[in-house]
């Protein structure tokens, strides 16, 4: 596996995963992993529904980062761990988010749309009544919105995360349908130095290609984008570095030698 840090993960940490850390730290080191990342959810202001009263998405910061700093040191001599967050943008968070990220020590912080005008394109109900064209356009717009709100992330999170969900996934799904929204929000990337996440996690849900497509990868590129980040998005320990052989593989054929991990929201390249 040439690429070896894990840059996005999740423990019981987040609401979405019941995963503890010690075993996540253990499942990365049995894999051969150099590093991880944590990256626990944070999504102030998230749509309450059945599966999710309030405050499901909420993070006890202090408890996490108490318990990462344990176990950073237990395990120092066997991975590099790292402290990260996964913030759920909103454009009316915007001032919330910086000053959490003035009192946090956070090695990196992705920047990720889950929320959609108060609604989380995982559930159906997004997408009933409605044309599958018309719904992801909608998503792009609101990443654009939250760029132009908020620029205080290290990394923007799976890109093309509707497409995960919708009624048909990626199967009509191309870069040239939404490239006038695309394009805006690439440039913006790579006009302020800000990574582009790739994101394995859409194996998972069936996709043919990974998050974002292999030519948003390459427009990314085309348009001056540096910085990738490569993660798993995994919420088990199992699945910790899925799919990393072919995120290098993509990566490469969009142009890139070099992939980023950031330490102290600094960027470091490694070799793909």
């Amino acid at each position: 596996m040439p690429c070896l840090i894990d840059s996005h993960l999740h423990t019981s940490f987040s609401g979405d995963s019941n995963a503890p850390m010690e075993e996540t730290i253990l499942s990365a080191v049995q894999k051969g992993l150099r590093g991880i990342c944590f990256t626990e959810h944070l999504d102030w202001d998230y749509p309450v529904c059945e599966e999710c009263p309030p405050g499901t998405f909420d993070l006890d910061i202090d408890a996490y980062y108490r318990q990462f700093a344990l176990l950073s040191e237990k395990y120092a001599g066997q991975i590099r761990l790292r402290f990260g967050i996964e913030l759920g943008l909103q454009p009316h968070l915007a001032l919330r988010h910086r000053d959490l990220l003035r009192v946090w020590p956070f090695d990196f912080v992705i920047g990720s749309a889950h929320v959609v005008n108060g609604r989380d394109p995982y559930y159906p109900a997004f997408y009933e009544g409605r044309r599958e064209e018309d719904c992801y356009l909608e998503y792009f717009q609101c990443v654009l919105e939250n760029m132009e709100a908020f620029a205080q992330y290290d990394s923007l999170g799976h890109l093309d995360y509707v497409v995960r969900y919708g009624p048909n996934k990626d199967l009509y799904y191309t870069f040239q349908k939404y490239q006038d929204v695309l394009d805006p929000i690439l440039k913006k990337l790579a006009m302020t130095g800000k990574a582009l996440e790739c994101n394995t996690g859409a194996i998972r849900y069936g996709l043919r290609e990974l998050n974002p497509s292999l030519l948003i990868l390459k427009r990314y590129r085309q348009l001056g984008g540096e910085f990738i980040t490569i993660g798993s998005d995994a919420h088990t320990p199992d699945r910790l570095g899925d799919g990393f052989e072919r995120d290098c593989e993509v990566l490469k054929a969009a142009g890139f030698s070099y992939y980023t991990i950031y330490e102290k929201r600094k960027p470091k390249f490694l070799k793909l």
